[in-house]
């Protein structure tokens, strides 16, 4: 690993690369670098070091490598070559660290920029409503519900007869929206989506979208 003082340029959303046909953890942790790029998350500690992670599922054969040099982040599939650190992670819970290996600094810091906190769930249904609203056969009208302490809330996006909604606590809300939560892994766990079957197809395939910025 090599330290750089001051790096060319501060590292930003756009500053994120990744392989033009990219596997699915590629685009995974791509999104997740640009959402924590974007809202400033970890930006200090990243933009100052230099060097190569290799990020693993724990569960299963997906791996791909990260490098940060000259204020910039590149993602792309594959582990091959010697890396500085290593991060194996479970991809189906928010990039949790299982392990870690080599160098500290720099796997804290990309483990750190992996893991944004998430914003509001109003916050997060806006802007999946943004991200998703012109895919083909998506309902007219968007509405969240969110379950908290003082009783559901509700926030509508859209116009139109055509409505579908979705409903779980403020955390379940926002990591979908995010992104952050597989919306499958998210039913089991609480969240409801009520609406037809199409409509459950066309939320899956818009997760996705918001999922692995497709």
């Amino acid at each position: 690993m090599e330290t750089t003082t001051p790096p060319p340029a501060p590292l930003a959303g756009d500053a994120v690369v990744i392989d033009d046909d990219a596997t699915p953890i590629v685009r995974l942790l791509g999104r997740t670098l640009r959402d924590s790029f974007r809202t400033g998350h970890a930006v200090d500690s990243l933009e100052h070091l230099s060097g190569s992670v290799a990020v693993r599922s724990h569960n299963t054969p997906q791996a791909a490598t990260v490098v940060l040099r000259d204020g910039a982040a590149t993602v792309t599939g594959g582990t091959a070559g010697r890396t500085d650190a290593a991060l194996i992670l479970d991809l189906d819970d928010r990039l949790a660290a299982v392990a870690t290996d080599g160098d500290p600094l720099l796997a804290g810091a990309v483990r750190q920029a992996l893991c944004p906190p998430l914003p509001s769930w109003r916050d997060a249904a806006a802007r999946f409503w943004d991200l998703t609203r012109g895919i083909r056969g998506i309902p007219d009208v968007l509405v969240a519900v969110a379950l908290g302490p003082d009783g559901p809330e509700e926030a509508r996006f859209g116009t139109g007869a055509d409505t579908y909604r979705i409903v779980g606590t403020p955390d379940l809300l926002a990591g979908v929206f995010t992104g952050a939560d597989y919306l499958l892994s998210a039913l089991e766990r609480g969240l409801r989506v009520q609406g037809t079957l199409s409509q459950l197809s066309v939320t899956t395939a818009a997760s996705w979208k918001v999922r692995f910025d497709v």
